[in-house]
């Protein structure tokens, strides 16, 4: 006898992201690192990108009508366990976004605020970044900024007056303030010789990981991380776990990492299946 078809359902993340025709970030990448954790995805395109493993050329914003078009249809017809968030491309977009995710608050969602490519190419103003702030951020289970990220959503101009550098300890508390239940600050960036990732609460440092920094430049890391913390959450992982685990995956695909082009590595997010390869093989 067959089985049901709900004992057989993987669970089901929606991801809201551009898409990238290398498919080394952006929806392509969630698709993979999603598919590679167990999960089936499913895809709100939110802008379209020219752009190679070397930067981005230009962005061309989905009209916000067809973006929550793409997300009512999709919620009204499956079951998510998951929600994440990339590069949203409008203020409009990040709207209309904000007002699908209040009705889904039961739904953990996973921010990952795509401010710029690993290039430099700026993808959000400072509009944007209000946006964000203001109808995202409250609603928020995780955002997983980077550091340059974290500085950016928060630094107010008396900081800029100043001239000093926000803590990523301040940083991830004003976010917390802000709304977000979790914020897990990435060091790629910081002078670091250990890359030094940290997970906030409520109540301070939930946990802290060190990671072996890797050679070379990498395109789709954050995309990465983010989906594979969707991943886990929809499997049902607590925060502490889920973001533990998310972190050793993406490890191990940037490990294995490789450069098709002339420009960043790419994650191989299926790593786990040439590994058995290679076993094989012995």
């Amino acid at each position: 006898m067959a089985q049901d078809s709900a004992e057989l359902l993987p669970p089901i993340v929606l991801s809201f992201a551009a898409s990238d025709p290398t498919c080394g970030a952006g929806i392509q990448a969630d698709i993979m690192a999603l598919a590679s954790m167990g999960c089936h995805p499913l895809t709100v395109l939110t802008a379209i990108t020219v752009q190679d493993t070397a930067g981005v050329e230009d962005i061309l914003p989905i009209d916000a009508d067809w973006v929550s078009d793409q997300a009512r249809a999709l919620l009204e017809d499956m079951p998510v366990a998951a929600f994440k968030l990339g590069l949203l491309g409008s203020v409009e977009n990040i709207v209309a976004i904000a007002e699908i995710l209040a009705d889904y608050p039961d739904i953990p969602l996973v921010f990952d605020p795509v401010l710029a490519s690993g290039r430099g190419d700026q993808f959000a103003n400072e509009d944007i970044i209000d946006a964000m702030i203001e109808l995202l951020l409250p609603q928020t289970t995780i955002i997983t900024p980077n550091s340059l990220e974290a500085r950016r959503l928060v630094q107010s101009d008396e900081d800029r007056d100043e001239g000093e550098s926000l803590s990523l300890a301040e940083c991830a508390r004003r976010l917390v303030v802000g709304g977000s239940e979790f914020v897990l600050v990435t060091g790629t960036h910081e002078n670091t010789e250990l890359v030094v990732n940290t997970l906030y609460g409520s109540h301070g440092v939930v946990r802290s990981d060190k990671w072996e920094r890797l050679p070379g430049s990498y395109h789709g890391s954050g995309c990465t991380l983010a989906s594979a913390i969707a991943a886990n959450l929809a499997n049902g992982a607590e925060m502490a776990e889920a973001v533990k685990d998310a972190q050793e995956y993406t490890w191990h695909a940037l490990a294995g990492g490789f450069r098709p082009g002339m420009g960043q590595y790419l994650p191989d997010r299926f790593f786990w299946a040439r590994a058995d390869e290679d076993d094989d093989g012995e």
